[in-house]
């Protein structure tokens, strides 16, 4: 991934130099073209230069060819005078009859020589200004000349240099190419060695997801049997639906809540400024209260003026509550703000007192309209200001129908909308722009009255005083509604946003989804103060993991482990049962025991009594051993019966009589130790068959619930490879994807090399036409100068 992120920064690296080649090429296009501009120019005024050096190399031709007639000319004239002076003098010496006509034609040559001498002077005149031009023409040439040969050898200089950088570029990019090359089949390596991570990233993957598969059905069977919180019949109930409580939503709810008191009071103290100054203007104007009574009229609007206190100063004291009401332990929304409707009562308290003194305030701006000193420019701008009155009457309305809807969340279950509310508050924030537009139309118009009145002769300081502090009021009024606009417009996205609504609805808020945030909010605090109290050390990550492993492997074996302890229950109070009867038959083995080893020893005493005594005795002990043999037999009987009730082996009949009831009696404890030997040894084999039917009943159970488990493992076993199988899927296709970026990329490359190369051969050929051209341009220019110097 480096060595693809390497070049990366290295193909965005050579796309820069590319893209400052393109631009510095653009440039030398320019400069290029520039330059075959100027050379055509320069060819042009060269040919120009030319055909003007050929016109006047001619006029020097035509003008040394005429000055060569005319000094023939002169000579001939010169010879002529001299033959005609010589013939003068031969006509002087024959007589004075020719004179006359000589000294006509002497008069006719003056003339003439006279004539060809001003031309003679006129021509060496312009020849010399023609020489004077061409000389100066030739050095600004020359100049000029230098000076495009200074021009080209920069220029030389210039596309020397561009060649170089373009051969250092075009090596620069060659190697670039060759170690693109290289990396190229570095990165075909790290590829395969890609592939070969992705696939044991993919084993690993496929074993997290069965892992995860088990702990998520694991998770989600525990969750539907023991966290049952739906609650379907009444959902506005159900306490999972609560939004989060939102400090940052409080913090940012009590800041605007203290930003708009600030600007509320400051309009509240312009108001009761601009009302007061008002009453004040009322005495003064256009009637003064002090030197006479002013109008009815007046009086009330004085009046009601002066209560302007009862209806200003609640405005800013339930705003003040409404902002105290916002807490961070609140939850600040239409819904829940109570203190909203006292402020909308007040509001809408002052929206009527200024409905009651509009028409009194009309009449009191009319009647200034109706005084003599009045001049139509002001009675212009008092109907201006009755329409500004009115305008801003009809916005305090549209304010006060705008906060009474706001307040409907707070008092009617239904509430509004979330767009409804949001088309209040974009409703209202433009009420509030156009409330501080018409009051700063208002205020200036004020100023345009109060400038005017200063102009009327029976105004007083008094008035100007006063209508300067109303002016004063006006401006304040100015900046706090346009404070307000402006304040409102920044915040009304937080005032359109829902920042508390119940989850997995787009319902508004109600009071018990704020009773209960805050309560779950108190909650939270508890359980944080808690947390911070010292806390017993918990169970480590693997530990819990194989605590849950073993869990999860006896939930599975949990139904045979019920059925186990019920049969090991059952069994248990069988044997319960049996032992009890057998502690009772121990107890009355004992007793019949003790019985007869008491009889055995009295039949003993009675025996030896017999052998020592007589004859009477021997009748005596007869009788005795008879009643002796009565009472063993009754107590045989009832052991016959006994045995034959209780025993679990059989039964053991022996029929006693009277001859051998001495026998029987003596026999009797033998068959009572062999029948308790029988009894043991069945006992024993019982409680072995047991123990053994037990060992294979809890087997049976074991191998049931494992073989349930297996079922279990098999089936997650199966979806996790079609899982796996859909995985390596997509990763065959990114792999394609991944061989077919790879593949654009090193093709994207190699035609950027190949456009380089051909940008780079364009140019070369290019240059080597612009040498060609200055060339050419040298040889022309060495060429003329040679042929001005030679002419």
């Amino acid at each position: 991934m480096a060595n693809v992120t390497d070049l990366q920064t290295k193909y965005s690296r050579l796309a820069q130099e590319y893209s400052k080649l393109r631009a510095q090429n653009q440039v030398l296009k320019k400069a290029v073209v520039d330059e075959q501009a100027n050379s055509a120019s320069f060819k042009e005024q060269l040919k120009q230069r030319d055909q003007s050096l050929r016109k006047q190399d001619q006029e020097m031709d035509s003008l040394s060819f005429r000055n060569q007639q005319l000094a023939k000319r002169v000579e001939l004239l010169q010879e002529e005078l001299a033959a005609s002076e010589a013939k003068g003098k031969k006509w002087k010496n024959k007589g004075d009859s020719p004179s006359h006509h000589t000294v006509r034609t002497q008069s006719v040559f003056d003339e003439d020589l006279q004539k060809k001498i001003e031309e003679n002077e006129r021509l060496h005149i312009q020849f010399y200004e023609a020489d004077e031009q061409h000389k100066r023409q030739e050095a600004e040439m020359r100049a000029r000349l230098e000076e495009l040969e200074r021009e080209t050898q920069h220029h030389q200089s210039i596309v020397e240099g561009l060649t170089t950088n373009y051969t250092e570029t075009i090596q620069r990019l060659q190697s670039d190419k060759a170690r693109l090359e290289v990396k190229i089949q570095t990165l075909e390596r790290e590829g395969k060695d890609c592939r070969l991570r992705t696939e044991e990233c993919q084993q690993q993957l496929r074993r997290c997801q069965s892992e995860l598969n088990t702990q998520l059905k694991q998770s989600s069977s525990v969750i539907q049997e023991k966290v049952p919180f739906n609650d379907t019949k009444f959902s506005d109930y159900n306490s999972l639906n609560v939004p989060a409580h939102n400090r940052r939503h409080q913090l940012k709810a009590r800041d605007v809540a203290g930003q708009a008191l600030s600007f509320i009071q400051d309009l509240v103290a312009g108001l009761l400024n601009f009302h007061s100054y008002t009453e004040q203007r009322v005495h003064i104007y256009p009637l003064d209260s002090s030197i006479e009574s002013i109008s009815p009229l007046n009086q009330k609007f004085s009046q009601y003026l002066h209560e302007n206190a009862v209806y200003v100063r609640p405005l800013e004291e339930s705003f003040l509550q409404l902002h105290q009401s916002i807490t961070e332990d609140t939850v600040t929304v239409l819904e829940t703000v109570d203190k909203l409707k006292n402020f909308s009562d007040n509001f809408s308290m002052y929206t009527r007192f200024l409905q009651k003194l509009l028409p009194y305030q009309l009449k009191s701006l009319e009647e200034e309209c109706q005084t003599p000193l009045c001049t139509a420019a002001l009675s212009m701008k008092n109907r201006e200001l009755q329409t500004d009155v009115k305008s801003v009457t009809s916005l305090f309305d549209k304010l006060q129908n705008y906060i009474n809807l706001l307040t409907l969340p707070s008092v009617r279950q239904d509430g509004m909308p979330q767009s409804s509310t949001s088309a209040v508050f974009t409703q209202l924030g433009a009420c509030l722009h156009s409330l501080h537009d018409v009051i700063k139309q208002m205020s200036k118009h004020y100023n345009q009255k109060a400038s005017l009145e200063q102009e009327i002769p029976t105004a007083t300081q008094k008035l100007f005083t006063t209508t300067e502090c109303l002016l004063g009021s006006l401006g304040s009024l100015t900046n706090s509604t346009g404070k307000l606009s402006t304040f409102f417009s920044n915040n009304l996205d937080f005032f359109t946003s829902s920042s508390y609504s119940p989850r997995g609805s787009t319902a508004a808020l109600n009071p018990l989804h704020a009773e209960s945030m805050l309560s779950n909010k108190k909650k939270a605090a508890a359980y944080i103060h808690a947390l911070q109290k010292p806390r017993p050390q918990s169970v480590p990550y693997r530990e819990a993991l194989s605590n849950r492993r073993i869990l999860t492997s006896s939930t599975e074996s949990r139904e045979g482990l019920t059925q186990q302890v019920q049969q090991s229950q059952e069994k248990i109070a069988r044997l319960e049962q049996e032992k009890e009867h057998w502690l009772l038959e121990a107890q009355l083995g004992k007793v019949r025991l003790e019985k007869e080893n008491q009889r055995i020893s009295d039949l003993e005493a009675q025996l030896a009594m017999a052998q020592g005594a007589g004859q009477k005795s021997r009748t005596t002990a007869v009788s005795t051993l008879t009643q002796n043999h009565e009472e063993v037999e009754t107590a045989l009987k009832t052991a016959a019966k006994e045995t034959m009730c209780t025993s679990l082996v059989g039964m053991l009949c022996t029929v006693p009589t009277a001859e051998h009831d001495v026998a029987s009696v003596l026999q009797l404890g033998d068959e009572e130790s062999r029948e308790q030997l029988i009894k043991t040894h069945y006992m024993t084999r019982v409680g072995e068959l047991t123990t053994q039917l037990q060992v294979s009943d809890s087997k049976a159970v074991h191998f049931h619930s494992e073989c349930r488990a297996l079922a279990k493992r098999l089936a997650i076993a199966e979806q996790s490879r079609d899982t796996v199988v859909e995985e390596m899927k997509r990763a065959n296709q990114n792999i394609t994807h991944l061989q077919d970026e790879l593949s654009t990329t090193k093709r994207s490359y190699e035609d950027q090399l190949s456009m380089m190369s051909d940008h780079l051969c364009s140019m070369n050929e290019t240059l080597s036409k612009q040498r060609e051209e200055i060339d050419t341009l040298k040889l022309g220019s060495k060429a003329n100068a040679k042929k001005n110097k030679g002419r």
